[in-house]
């Protein structure tokens, strides 16, 4: 009866039990966003180090996680949290991992600059540590298409047979083929596109981000971009089927 009684306790107790995938702590290589606030979005990638830089391959079917680092361990590759560049020096282990502990708002501020490129642990959906790293990155790539807009920072690119989803950054550069900066998209007279209806005037991400954000519908655009990081470096708008 007492066997019973205990099989039973176990049993009732074993409902209440923490999922596994919740306490296991899992690792994804990567190049991390910030998405707002303190969470970051990364797509795993596979990662081979060769001292000095990691060499990051897609990972087929990867589904990208969003993670929380509000409360996570960071550690940069700089010797101080806040520096922009390594500035001659580095802080990494035999891994080539960065070693300066800093805090969460440490890495609000270096995924402000850029996407990153890191290790993260992580339980659920909380990023436990997160480790900056030097990595390999592709060449720019130049590519035809749409694009439409998800967020102030991230787009949806359609073209050569493929659907990829962008981010930009306060690096990136909008070519405009309207008169001024802050125009609608397409509006007015083409007087800054060039032969290929390229626009030519050199605008800021913030007008991209107001232009998109007036079309409800994919637009037309070239664009370079860095396979794999998804950085958007440039893009042009299109006039016509030019």
């Amino acid at each position: 009866m007492r066997s019973v009684l205990i099989g039973t306790a176990v049993l009732a107790l074993s409902a209440f039990a923490v999922p596994a995938d919740a306490s296991t702590t899992k690792v994804a290589y990567g190049w991390a966003w910030r998405v707002g606030g303190t969470e970051l979005r990364i797509t795993p990638m596979t990662a081979a180090y060769r001292r000095p830089h990691y060499t990051f391959h897609p990972i087929r079917g990867a589904k990208e996680l969003r993670l929380d680092y509000s409360k996570a361990a960071y550690r940069r590759v700089t010797v101080a949290c806040d520096l922009k560049e390594t500035e001659g020096r580095v802080a990494v282990d035999r891994k080539g991992l960065g070693t300066t502990a800093c805090k969460p708002r440490d890495l609000s501020f270096t995924l402000d600059q850029s996407p990153t490129s890191v290790r993260v642990e992580y339980r659920g959906s909380k990023a436990v540590k997160v480790s900056e790293l030097f990595a390999n990155t592709p060449r720019t790539r130049s590519v035809r298409g749409t694009i439409k807009r998800i967020d102030d920072s991230t787009l949806l690119f359609t073209g050569q047979g493929t659907k990829i989803k962008l981010g930009y950054t306060w690096v990136t550069t909008f070519h405009r083929t309207t008169k001024g900066c802050g125009d609608g998209w397409l509006s007015g007279r083409p007087v800054n596109a060039d032969r290929n209806g390229l626009g030519k005037k050199t605008c800021r991400n913030v007008h991209l981000t107001a232009a998109l954000k007036n079309v409800r519908h994919p637009v037309l655009v070239k664009l370079d971009y860095t396979p794999d990081v998804n950085q958007v470096h440039d893009v042009w708008e299109v006039f016509g089927d030019a």
